[in-house]
């Protein structure tokens, strides 16, 4: 990937855990790694295929004198989430964050904090078999929306299957989602269960009625481990419901343990079917 560099920006603003530091300011440098593809802007001359560099310094600027925060920890987090959010063409950002002027009452060159951030690609399933179905998938969606962290890229259709694993209980809509997110995988499951909370949904019986499931199946090629988030989703390839509306927004996606095709593991599960 191509990178656009930005070294040793200096700002003036107003962080740090003593007071004096709020009110008096002290000088904070700045540097950043732009991972974004330049080739077109190059080939073009096209400034909007790329990072005018000049107008994001000047945001960034005034984005981090806006509030005054203890942690120089937290204004590198801030200047990596405004990177993404103000830039979709920038898949991943390194910020390095400089306070040459802390407090420690010793000699030295700087205090610094370098991260690294970037945007994400996940698959999130989608099922109601209670109520207004349709309703409660659209209104999921549309809480997922509203969330700056997150852009929805495409759904699939939705469609009407049997119950799995509990099988006393109404018929399934379900659906799945692509999106584009800067949350990790632990803050994008987090965020959506707090949607299953605001929609109603009740874990009273496993795998049975609700009125929204949210899960995420696939994100980026991450293998996981943690029992908060298992990635690649354990079961995904035993399930149609989740397969082929999965192959319809994304048939040649890889499973990164299986390191098959989603259309190929569907038509697999279709052929075990028969």
């Amino acid at each position: 990937m191509d990178k656009i560099i930005v070294k040793d920006f200096e700002i003036f603003a107003n962080h740090g855990v003593f007071g004096e530091e709020k009110v008096l300011g002290q000088k904070f440098i700045v540097s950043l790694e732009l991972e974004v593809s330049t080739r077109e802007a190059a080939i073009t001359g096209d400034l909007t295929k790329s990072v005018h560099y000049g107008e994001l310094c000047h945001k960034i600027e005034k984005e981090i004198q806006k509030e005054s925060y203890d942690l120089i920890e937290t204004v590198a987090e801030k200047i990596g989430e405004f990177v993404l959010i103000q830039y979709p063409l920038v898949k991943g950002v390194k910020v390095n964050l400089k306070k040459p002027w802390a407090p420690i009452l010793r000699h030295l060159d700087y205090v610094a904090v370098e991260i690294y951030r970037k945007r994400s690609r996940a698959f999130i399933a989608l099922g109601s078999n209670i109520g207004d179905k349709e309703k409660n998938l659209l209104d999921a969606i549309e809480k997922i929306k509203e969330s700056k962290h997150i852009k929805v890229e495409k759904v699939s259709s939705f469609i009407t299957t049997e119950p799995w694993g509990y099988i006393d209980q109404e018929e399934f809509l379900n659906g799945v989602m692509q999106v584009d997110t800067i949350l990790t995988p632990k803050e994008l499951v987090r965020f959506l269960l707090n949607i299953e909370k605001e929609l109603k949904r009740e874990r009273i019986i496993k795998w049975g009625p609700r009125t929204i499931d949210l899960d995420v199946i696939l994100y980026d090629d991450l293998i996981t481990e943690d029992e908060e988030i298992l990635l690649p989703h354990p079961r995904m390839q035993e399930r149609m419901f989740v397969l082929e509306p999965l192959a319809e927004i994304a048939p040649y996606v890889v499973h990164p343990l299986l390191h098959k095709r989603i259309i190929q593991l569907k038509e697999e599960l279709e052929q075990s079917m028969e």
